[in-house]
């Protein structure tokens, strides 16, 4: 991943994007492929597919940059959403379910160990240390919809509660987050939770 950043504002990066300027994309990678890369990551659970999830998001924002809209959000929660529902959607696929059941048992130590020392997962953004704070349930909640890609249906499968119980348990801890990060002028983080109530 590349390591160089180019301060610009953002509106004038959503303009480049939006005029299909090549340096617009180029700033764009440089600036939020890490935060990306880290966020699938910790959904796809595999280094190489993780590249190619993010190779594929990359693509979609830049076809579909017309439809960012700034007044429900920043040019970063957008991005993020479609990085995050594009490696949801390579999990759920047969594709990649049938890929799961074959790997053996090296790779699974191999992928461990790679993702212990991985450059950047979401504990660079300080969103899991956070979440430590929070309840043991809500807590459990936001890991495995959050870092770990189910639906809220399936956390209620999980957990043998009624899918209302855990929506009012992630609304609840979604508050309680933003409220921290207001609290503590971590606006970006903030303005990321904007997309989970």
């Amino acid at each position: 991943m590349s390591k160089r950043k180019t301060i610009i504002a953002e509106d004038a990066l959503v303009v480049l994007l939006q005029s299909k300027d090549q340096r617009g994309f180029s700033i764009l990678y440089d600036n939020y492929s890490s935060a990306l890369y880290g966020v699938i990551l910790k959904i796809v659970r595999s280094e190489e597919i993780a590249a190619d999830v993010m190779q594929d998001s990359f693509v979609k924002i830049w076809k579909n940059i017309d439809a960012y809209n700034r007044s429900k959000g920043t040019l970063f929660t957008w991005i993020l959403n479609v990085a995050r529902n594009t490696a949801i959607d390579r999990i759920r696929s047969q594709e990649f379910q049938n890929s799961q059941r074959n790997q053996d048992i090296d790779s699974n130590i191999n992928l461990i160990d790679n993702q212990e020392s991985s450059q950047f997962d979401v504990d660079a953004i300080g969103l899991k240390k956070v979440v430590e704070h929070l309840r043991p349930e809500h807590q459990q909640m936001i890991e495995l919809l959050y870092f770990k890609g189910y639906t809220q249906a399936e956390v209620a499968d999980e957990f043998g509660i009624p899918l209302g119980t855990v929506k009012t348990r992630v609304k609840a801890a979604i508050v309680q987050l933003r409220q921290y990060f207001v609290q503590f002028g971590l606006v970006l983080l903030s303005a990321i939770l904007d997309k989970w109530i």
